[in-house]
């Protein structure tokens, strides 16, 4: 294992174990709640073994899957160090995002990497579907595990460090190129993130404000303690993480050429959890401590306890409504019951 600079912030690691098959993937690392790291899970991809002959290999090998649609790609100045983040008062970001085509980005990091260009622009070509702007990619890199058809989505950059931030779904991210750290937090580190904007993010999630490589503890002295929660993995070209749902990452790439795909699905997601939490800031936050009491523990009941979908057990099947079991005919009530409720408060 190559020692990565600089050093990473904690020294508990994430749980490692070699290279699985569909099932025992599905079984014992899908289906628990804890980041793991597959070792050589895509070590045998055409995509990494092109990549083992270099930058340039890797780049021509790109090329290949060129003809389809045109990347939005990160553009940052040298200043930002790699660092895509808000601007200084947080009214925009530190980056502009232009549409390039494949070979274009490919070009200009060659051009970097090969005229050893000692502050290049970082460049960041972020969660391209495969199918639309590298088709041929998934064919020729089959992953092999359980992801519900979710499509193969590639990040192809230089060096750079995507701030801390959660996805609301399973995630399965592969290494094909580069050396790349991740720093992982367990959701329950949530009040010691310091969370950025809601409404106004890079790429959807919110991300915390603290910068890991460099933490101002006197600022967010709270992260102090996600710190002591904290898990690295460092993985290489081959290398997969399982990423679990709502667990808190921040991503750094250290190479003048880095490529990884990751594979988003989500289980018995038929709404956005995040936009309930939204609208709840607006409904029940602000109520007097009496109120907000009595309602949570209706949320207990309907929503949160082990056995909330019996909730509605007592009444008749017919006569459950919304209280009825998960199915695509009680979703599609659901959204026609908040429709016709919340037509009036919008």
């Amino acid at each position: 294992m190559l020692a990565l600079h600089p050093p990473a912030a904690t020294e508990r690691r994430v749980a490692e174990r070699p290279a699985v098959d569909a099932d025992t993937f599905a079984r014992e690392v899908a289906g628990e709640y804890r980041p793991v790291v597959l070792r050589g899970q895509v070590k045998h991809w055409a995509a990494v073994q092109a990549g083992a002959g270099g930058d340039r290999a890797m780049a021509q090998y790109l090329a290949g899957f060129g003809g389809g649609r045109a990347l939005e790609v990160m553009i940052g100045a040298p200043s930002i160090g790699g660092r895509f983040f808000y601007n200084g008062d947080l009214t925009g970001f530190n980056f502009t995002r232009q549409s390039v085509q494949l070979h274009q980005l490919l070009g200009e990091l060659i051009r970097f990497a090969e005229q050893d260009v000692a502050e290049p622009h970082a460049l960041y070509a972020s969660a391209a579907t495969a199918p639309e702007h590298l088709p041929g990619w998934e064919a020729a890199n089959p992953l092999g595990l359980p992801t519900q058809d979710a499509p193969a989505r590639l990040w192809i950059g230089n060096a750079a460090q995507v701030a801390t931030h959660y996805d609301q779904s399973r995630n399965v991210a592969c290494v094909v190129h580069g050396r790349r750290r991740f720093t992982l937090f367990p959701p329950d580190q949530l009040p010691n993130l310091y969370i950025g904007p809601l409404d106004h993010t890079m790429a959807g999630p919110p991300s915390s404000m603290v910068d890991p490589d460099a933490p101002d503890l006197d600022r967010y002295p709270r992260y102090a303690d996600a710190l002591a929660h904290a898990e690295v993995a460092e993985l290489e070209p081959g290398d997969a993480l399982f990423i679990p749902p709502i667990w808190w990452h921040h991503v750094r790439a250290f190479d003048r050429l880095n490529v990884l795909v990751n594979y988003w699905w989500q289980v018995n997601a038929a709404a956005s959890p995040f936009l309930a939490l939204v609208h709840a800031m607006m409904s029940v936050r602000d109520l007097p401590m009496a109120e907000k009491a009595a309602w949570q523990g209706w949320f207990d009941h309907f929503v949160f306890a082990p056995d909330a979908a019996d909730a509605g057990a007592h009444l008749p099947e017919a006569a459950r409504g919304v209280m009825a079991a998960a199915s695509p005919a009680r979703n599609e009530r659901i959204r026609g019951f908040l429709i016709r409720m919340l037509g009036g408060l919008l």
